[in-house]
């Protein structure tokens, strides 16, 4: 069972957490786009991406799962010290973190930065023409297609079109 550490320090278990969050969602009719837990300052905070496949996901909807999640993770006394919940959308700019999140995106523009260079670069801006066994392939300009291993990708996002 994958538990956080944050600056060694031992927190809730990711486990936990989704085992309160999954059911809520579910019955909204929304998924979990991502979950970070970390110490910010002096405090710690457990922000939660939600998100909806048709239609978006609503203020209201954002209030909803805080208020089921904070009442849950209170009643299984998960998380042994106190911590700010936030609850968003990915928004339109939304991170790109899982293998799902490519494929579900595939067609879309995007901005890749890299860890290593690839061709003397390391970041990448261009239409996203999928994944497969790790690797995304980008068009960055009309037949040109960079190859990019997941694990080389240090952050990834989807660009806003107008």
């Amino acid at each position: 069972m994958p538990t956080l550490f944050i600056w060694g320090l031992m927190s809730a278990s990711t486990e936990d957490i989704r085992r309160n969050l999954d059911p809520i969602l579910a019955s909204m009719g929304l998924t979990l786009w991502d979950l970070e837990f970390h110490k910010q300052g002096s405090k710690w905070l457990l922000r939660v991406f939600i998100d909806r496949e048709e239609g978006g996901v609503t203020l209201t909807d954002c209030e909803t799962v805080s208020r089921d999640l904070s009442a849950a993770l209170d009643v299984e006394d998960s998380i042994p010290h106190a911590y700010t919940l936030e609850v968003s959308s990915p928004g339109l700019d939304r991170a790109l973190t899982k293998p799902e999140h490519y494929v579900r995106f595939t067609g879309s523009l995007v901005k890749v930065k890299t860890f290593q260079p690839i061709n003397g670069e390391k970041v990448f801006k261009g239409k996203l023409l999928g994944s497969k066994e790790g690797v995304i392939s980008i068009e960055t300009v009309p037949g040109t297609v960079i190859e990019i291993a997941e694990t080389n990708i240090t952050k990834a996002t989807l660009e806003v079109e107008f």
